[in-house]
């Protein structure tokens, strides 16, 4: 992984994937990540209604470097972007896939992620 110092990353969650919508998700996971993307620290926060403000005012509060989310409005990638918090949208896949990605530094926009069975050989 590319970064210098350890990194936080907070995924709105839809049971233990990506939420399809920033806006409408409850759950969220915060992840301290060290500077090769080893997972240092793993929090889940509820928050008690959703709210795509609300989960702008927590990116900022707790120093989130990363947010991976599916689908995004622009006024809130454009704040979150204007904070210096990089914004991956689009993305559908488990946390696990996710955090592995980021870990190669492969995590892009648009990724669809699946979990490997051992019938994929």
């Amino acid at each position: 992984m590319a970064h210098l110092k350890p990194i936080k990353v907070l995924i709105p969650l839809l049971n233990d994937s990506v939420a399809p919508r920033f806006d409408l998700a409850t759950d969220v996971v915060l992840v301290r990540l060290d500077a090769e993307g080893v997972p240092l620290e793993r929090k889940l926060l509820i928050l008690p209604q959703a709210s795509a403000e609300r989960l702008c005012q927590l990116v900022i509060a707790e120093a989130v470097t990363i947010v991976v989310c599916g689908g995004i409005e622009a006024e809130h990638f454009d704040y979150l972007t204007w904070k210096q918090v990089r914004v991956i949208d689009n993305v559908i896949g488990s946390v696990g896939s996710v955090l592995a990605r980021l870990k190669l530094n492969q995590l892009e926009c648009g990724d669809i992620l699946r979990e490997q069975t051992d019938a994929d050989g």
